[in-house]
């Protein structure tokens, strides 16, 4: 394999992880109730999560994927389907400072809930 298309494997391949990454602090909840021990590894990466979009973090994921970006030769708003589909998933043009904030305290809320429901559900009430 060349190098420009060993970066880009490699672009995509951090992408799709950071979107999968995103996928489960949203929703992985839903596997910690079926699976409690998740937790252990679900409630750190909400943590994360919100911190990220509370404060405007730049998640590490985003210049590793950039790095490999430039190194395979492909322009962040190329025409490839992939990069655009991905782009758009997990950074929204519309995504401002303000909208990061309620997402972050949307996560949160609704983290919150999934877990007081599992606790409820443990405690038998």
């Amino acid at each position: 394999m060349g190098d420009g298309l060993t970066f880009r494997v490699l672009a995509y391949a951090v992408m799709v992880a950071h979107a999968a990454f995103v996928l489960f602090v949203v929703a992985g909840g839903v596997a910690v109730r079926w699976s409690p021990r998740l937790a252990w590894i679900h409630l750190p990466c909400v943590f994360w999560g919100i911190v990220v979009e509370a404060f405007g973090l730049t998640c590490p994921l985003t210049p590793l994927e950039n790095e490999f970006r430039a190194r395979a030769g492909i322009d962040p708003y190329a025409g490839d389907f992939l990069i655009h589909l991905m782009d758009s998933m997990i950074y929204p043009g519309w995504l401002t400072r303000d909208i990061q904030v309620v997402l972050a305290v949307i996560v949160a809320a609704v983290n919150v809930a999934v877990y007081g429901s599992l606790l409820v559900r443990k405690r038998g009430c």
